[in-house]
């Protein structure tokens, strides 16, 4: 099979189980020093798979109504249902043509630093310091295999999802015809990401400190959680400051806060519920909705109404 028909079967079976992008780069197009040469150093072709998140998805926590939901569908099911058995099925049709392909997914307890931490899972799973297993550095590979461009706070945007989306990758020692990269169109560095964080993790730059994000991703921040109770961090000194999200955390704080979040029961997998669905992510995505610039349009604004909030007097 040559290369222009091993992509059209890649193609098609991956749009066949739930794939909405499907990019191919060369391997020359990384890095030598890359981790995917560490991982298999007769990679030829990269593959990318892009999977667009249901806005409805986002719904409930938009309202204030549901957000279990996010957590369980847009996170949980997504990596460890239909992301793996997309891949599964295209790397077992590359292998039919006589060729390896190696599936990458984003491993989450899995992590090189020695003191850092991945928001959507317990910190306490997470396994750290682990460099004799190399991990492919996954919003890098996807916009060097052109499935989207890198907005302000780190997230992948695309034409037709904005930031609601989730992608991983199969390596392989196939040649087959390349995708070209996008040239970055879609982030003007309005900051909405920045003020959209109930914690304040994101700095004016777009960096994203981890445990400040941790701690508000599971819902630290009162006027953004219906669940917290009027007396909530009653053994802080900072209590207020916690809840408005205006507390600075280290490592060592932020494992303490974490250890007093329990508005909501975690997911399997250590998948942490999320009280605040990304509101970054949120943020971006009705910014570049209000522009018109994404293809995939609805028929109503994602945001319907003024964002809903509570006040801090209600804790004090």
């Amino acid at each position: 099979m040559n290369s222009c028909d091993l992509k059209q079967k890649i193609t098609e079976i991956a749009k066949n189980n739930w794939v909405d992008l499907v990019r191919f780069a060369p391997a020359s197009r990384f890095s030598k020093e890359d981790p995917i040469f560490r991982i298999m150093p007769e990679v030829k072709t990269v593959i990318c798979f892009g999977y667009g998140l249901l806005r409805g998805m986002f719904r409930g926590i938009e309202e204030g109504t549901t957000f279990y939901q996010y957590t369980t569908m847009a996170v949980e099911n997504m990596e460890e249902t239909v992301m793996p058995m997309a891949q599964l099925m295209a790397a077992n049709a590359i292998e039919e043509e006589g060729y390896l392909a190696l599936p990458q997914r984003r491993h989450q307890t899995i992590m090189a630093e020695e003191n850092s931490t991945n928001p959507e899972v317990a910190y306490d799973a997470i396994f750290r310091g682990v460099t004799r297993e190399p991990q492919m550095n996954f919003s890098e590979a996807a916009v060097t295999c052109g499935l989207g461009e890198r907005g302000l706070h780190g997230a992948v945007l695309t034409d037709e999802f904005g930031p609601f989306l989730r992608y991983n990758f199969i390596l392989t020692d196939a040649v087959i015809e390349e995708d070209p990269t996008l040239k970055a169109h879609l982030c003007d560095k309005c900051g909405a990401c920045v003020r959209g964080c109930p914690g304040h993790a994101i700095a004016e730059d777009g960096s994203v400190d981890p445990w400040q994000c941790a701690v508000y991703y599971n819902g630290a921040c009162g006027l953004k959680n219906p669940f917290m109770g009027p007396d909530a961090f009653g053994k802080f000194e900072n209590r207020l400051e916690i809840i408005e999200g205006k507390a600075k955390v280290t490592p060592e704080s932020a494992r303490k806060i974490l250890d007093q979040i329990y508005f909501y029961p975690p997911a399997q997998h250590s998948y942490q519920c999320s009280i605040c669905g990304r509101a970054c992510d949120i943020a971006c995505y009705c910014h570049l909705e209000e522009k018109g610039v994404l293809k995939h349009s609805f028929t109503t604004p994602f945001r319907k109404r003024e964002e809903w909030k509570f006040k801090i007097e209600d804790f004090e």
